[in-house]
């Protein structure tokens, strides 16, 4: 991976200003339940520097106050005694300082440049004045003619299609939400091929800023695009707020800004906890409805162009995110394919994604260039998940396994790719089912269905639509045979009673369509 100096870690030395206690002041206080005015104590991190900040505006002269508080560690803030905000006319004003209740004046002094004109000469100086323009004119004249013949035979009609591949368009403008306010960097939390991702503050609300280097610009812009597509905001879609280039040459860097979720990756999650069989259930099902979202061609929306249909191409659990219900969203379009009606799909290299997630038919190199080949492949990825998260529930009888990634047992942590072609494609191995997944009746299902998805025959793979169906169905028929728990009563539930065998059940047909 090659990341930002902004993935490393970044130690700061304590200024000399000891930033204790800043003037407290919330204009929300009634929504976001809090004190309206007092004191706020700042926080003391060893190698951090404390700071005061406001924030207000400026309606026609009258001054409405914001916020007032404690800021974190800020190098813009450092060495200022003085709340003094410096933009020229921002839609929020925003100062920071150091030292205790510096914040309680503030004041807005913009960087002001005295036009030259403005600037009287001496005296004394007007007649040498006079000699030189006399003397500049002509050459000034004659100068201005030569550049301008030169820049109209630069700028002659050029061929049709001409582009600067020097040129760089830049990233689509901020969100009006970061013109506020500077997002301030909190933690690494992640990294990946192609950066780093961050937990970030923005006043009071946590986002994830995802960092790439400028020579992975493609990969941002590739996600920043499939973002920016009508119709992604869908509840099981990663929200997206911004993307931007911050820095300049050669230390930029390109921003992407999402929501932030606490309990991280599903990856993450499972690694740490065992789940029961409704959190598995919900996951599952929450999973399916955002791929197959994501899978569809929604058609005029409100507002909105068409949605075309998008294949993930690196779809895994790792980047599937969890919300505090345990709600799946699907995140991470660094390899997405558009297929928009009438245009070719883009940048369809075949050998992309995580290997150990890969189809038979990636692996082989032998895909087939069309949109329903493409989503089979995210089909064989969303049956990996969904063995990841059986093999992790504790509703079966007996104990449950350590968290293992899929073909772990087989082929260790970092198989190679000739490893998985071995597995896969000549052995047609899959992930072991154990047996005691099999005696519990819902369990028992999912396996199925999981069996399905990860088909070596591409054409015979669960649609993402059916998946979700089938689940929903098997959550429903389980829990009106199952007896009365407490787990069955909440999502949270910490354990699950047998489910007697449920049999001749008729679940939605596989041929369900990609």
């Amino acid at each position: 991976l090659s990341c930002s100096p902004r993935c490393l870690h970044m130690g700061l030395s304590r200024g000399t200003a000891d930033t204790r206690e800043c003037v407290y002041y919330n204009v929300n206080y009634e929504t976001e339940k809090t004190n309206q005015s007092g004191v706020e104590r700042c926080e003391d991190e060893q190698d951090k520097r404390s700071h005061c900040y406001a924030s207000w505006r400026n309606n026609s002269g009258s001054i409405e106050l914001v916020k007032k508080g404690c800021w974190l560690d800020d190098f813009n803030c450092y060495d200022r005694q003085q709340c003094v905000a410096t933009e020229e006319s921002p839609q929020v004003f925003f100062c920071c300082c150091e030292g205790n209740f510096c914040n309680e004046r503030f004041t807005h002094l913009p960087d002001i440049t005295v036009p030259r004109e403005l600037i009287k000469a001496p005296p004394h100086s007007v007649g040498v004045l006079n000699v030189m323009i006399y003397c500049l004119l002509p050459v000034t004249m004659l100068s201005v003619a030569l550049l301008t013949t030169v820049w109209m035979y630069q700028h002659r009609k050029p061929p049709y299609g001409h582009v600067d591949i020097a040129e760089d368009p830049g990233p689509p403008p901020a969100s009006p939400l970061l013109g506020l306010k500077p997002l301030q960097l909190l933690e690494v939390k992640a990294r990946g091929r192609f950066g780093c991702v961050w937990k970030a503050q923005m006043m009071n609300e946590h986002m994830a800023v995802k960092i790439f280097p400028m020579q992975n610009k493609d990969s941002w812009e590739t996600e920043r695009d499939v973002f920016m597509t009508p119709g992604m905001r869908h509840k099981n879609i990663l929200r997206f707020i911004a993307a931007e280039k911050r820095g300049s040459h050669p230390e930029a860097e390109l921003w992407l800004i999402t929501e932030f979720h606490e309990r991280g990756s599903l990856s993450g999650f499972l690694k740490g906890n065992m789940i029961s069989w409704s959190e598995l259930c919900h996951i599952a099902e929450t999973t399916a409805r955002g791929l197959a979202y994501l899978h569809e061609d929604v058609p005029q929306l409100k507002g909105e162009g068409p949605k075309p249909a998008i294949a993930h191409r690196d779809l895994k659990s790792k980047n599937i995110m969890l919300r505090s219900d345990l709600t799946a969203v699907i995140g991470d379009f660094g390899l997405a394919v558009c297929f928009e009606p009438g245009k070719p799909p883009g940048e369809t290299h075949g050998q992309v994604g995580t290997r150990r997630y890969m189809a038979p038919e990636v692996l082989e190199g032998a895909i087939n260039f069309q949109r329903d080949a493409f989503l089979r492949i995210d089909m064989y990825a969303m049956g990996l998940v969904l063995w990841e998260l059986v093999s992790r529930c504790k509703a079966a009888d007996g104990p449950v396994d350590e968290y293992m990634l899929p073909f772990e047992e087989e082929v260790g942590q970092h198989p190679s790719l000739e490893d998985l072609q071995e597995v896969v494609v000549h052995k047609k191995m899959r992930p072991t089912i154990r047996e005691p997944w099999l005696k519990h009746s819902g369990l028992a299902q999912i396996c199925e269905s999981v069996e399905e998805c990860w088909d070596h025959d591409a054409e015979a793979r669960l649609s993402a639509g059916c998946v979700e169906e089938r689940i929903a169905q098997i959550r429903r028929l389980t829990a009106t045979i199952a007896p009365p728990t407490s787990e069955n009563n909440t999502l949270l539930g910490s354990s699950v009673a047998p489910v007697p065998m449920v049999t001749n059940v008729d679940l939605p047909p596989k041929d369900s369509s990609i």
